[in-house]
């Protein structure tokens, strides 16, 4: 038996069911979908999501999302709720419930208690026909032919059904709630992924603001250069007008093309039009444009005046890139 070989096919067994069974999800999108999702945007309550066993873990993930995308959810586990923890659910929440077969003996005392509180129900579960699909509000069906384990028992499949359908679900709250870039930053601050939503040139930049005239002599380009540590300095016209921008890279090139540099001025060796970004501009957003033009630094202005320097390093110690 060459191991290696059945390793592969197996896991591309595995891959091939679960890829069947996620491609036909889409055709079990109905009706009482469009009006779950409807009826969690206009409640006044959160989103309880509970389950048993895998599904329990699923919905935990579930809940995980929708918290991230606007939608208040808590997750309360069928087993602990007939023991206490059905005081987590409020008068206005929705339970959305998870289960397989929707048959589990926790399932079915778990659900007359919550009608009994009079909160509606909504089963995500693969047969509507089972104890949880005939007594919920509301049924998503997370249907599958079979478990992408060998003996059709361990969950895999059907957990995976259940996880696309609840990122189905909550994207739809999402696009229902008009949820921003913005707002996913102010949920997401920590991490690269929340600085690259929140983090401003603002929060980063570098307040020197090394200046040279643009007739100034080389020497003193040098000397403004070299004493603020920037690598470059804006050129600025009497109007106190950004015209130019000389870098580290700009001097080199200066020496390789002149063996005098004694009549020059910084008007002969800048960069004339130089880039720039708004002080109150996302950071991600000046480091793509250094990125673009490959360049290290931008001058940063705030309604028109020369405020400071950003420096792609200045970037990548935030951990952006």
């Amino acid at each position: 038996m060459k191991l290696d070989t059945d390793v592969k096919q197996w896991a591309m067994k595995a891959i091939e069911v679960e890829a069947q069974a996620i491609a036909e999800l889409g055709t079990y999108i109905d009706d009482d979908f469009e009006k779950s999702v409807h009826h969690v945007f206009q409640c006044r309550g959160r989103v309880i999501a509970t389950g048993i066993g895998k599904s329990a873990i699923i919905a935990e993930k579930i809940v995980a999302t929708l918290n991230s995308t606007g939608t208040s959810s808590v997750f309360m586990h069928a087993a602990d709720a007939i023991h206490g923890d059905l005081g987590i659910i409020c008068p206005h929440d929705v339970v959305l419930c998870l289960s397989k077969s929707g048959n589990t003996p926790e399932i079915k005392v778990l659900i007359p208690l919550i009608r009994n509180m009079g909160n509606k129900i909504i089963a995500m579960v693969s047969s509507p026909h089972s104890y949880l699909g005939e007594h919920a509000d509301y049924v998503l069906k997370a249907y599958v032919d079979a478990e992408a384990c060998p003996n059709n028992l361990a969950p895999t499949t059907s957990t995976t059904a259940q996880l696309v359908l609840g990122d189905a679900f909550a994207i739809c709250l999402l696009k229902l709630r008009g949820f921003s870039a913005n707002d996913f930053a102010r949920v997401h601050p920590g991490g690269s992924l929340g600085k690259k939503l929140y983090l401003r040139v603002s929060d980063i930049i570098n307040k020197q603001t090394p200046t040279v005239a643009p007739d100034m002599d080389i020497r003193s380009v040098i000397i403004e250069i070299s004493s603020n540590m920037l690598g470059a300095t804006a050129v600025m016209n009497q109007n106190q007008e950004v015209i130019g921008i000389i870098t580290d890279g700009d001097l080199r090139r200066m020496l390789e093309k002149n063996e005098s540099f004694e009549k020059l001025s910084a008007r002969n060796i800048m960069s004339p039009e130089p880039k720039t970004i708004d002080y109150d501009e996302s950071a991600i957003i000046a480091f793509n444009i250094m990125e673009k033009f490959e360049i290290s630094q931008l001058i940063v202005l705030k309604d028109g005046q020369y405020k400071g320097m950003v420096h792609v390093h200045d970037i990548m110690r935030e951990g952006l890139v």
